[in-house]
């Protein structure tokens, strides 16, 4: 649908890449970047002026990210907060506070 066709520099395509390993659903959708987590990293650094703004949000989200892949090395599964998420639930906090669930990204 692309080909030939003007400012592909505005289309970023995420897909699966083969790491060879057994890990968590959640897990499976960093290693892939395409949690939610990488997806706001993302749009931070390809946003005009959203680097300078939103550094405050890249920090939290870099760090979500390297407690994800702490806890997953050392217990092999979700951290608590994965788990139980789902789309429309109320009270659901912010990214990067401790009560943020993100398991709604794998499905």
């Amino acid at each position: 649908m692309t080909y030939r066709r003007t400012n592909h520099r505005n289309l970023h395509v995420r897909g699966y890449k083969e790491e060879g390993t057994t890990t968590t659903p959640f897990d499976m959708c960093v290693l892939n970047q395409i949690d939610r987590f990488n997806l706001v990293a993302d749009l931070i650094d390809r946003v005009p002026g959203l680097v300078a703004t939103a550094s405050g949000v890249r920090q939290i989200v870099r760090d979500k990210l390297i407690e994800h892949r702490h806890y997953v090395h050392e217990y092999g599964e979700d951290m608590p907060e994965i788990g139980g998420w789902g789309w429309g639930q109320k009270g659901v906090a912010p990214v990067g506070s401790a009560a943020a669930d993100t398991a709604g990204d794998h499905g």
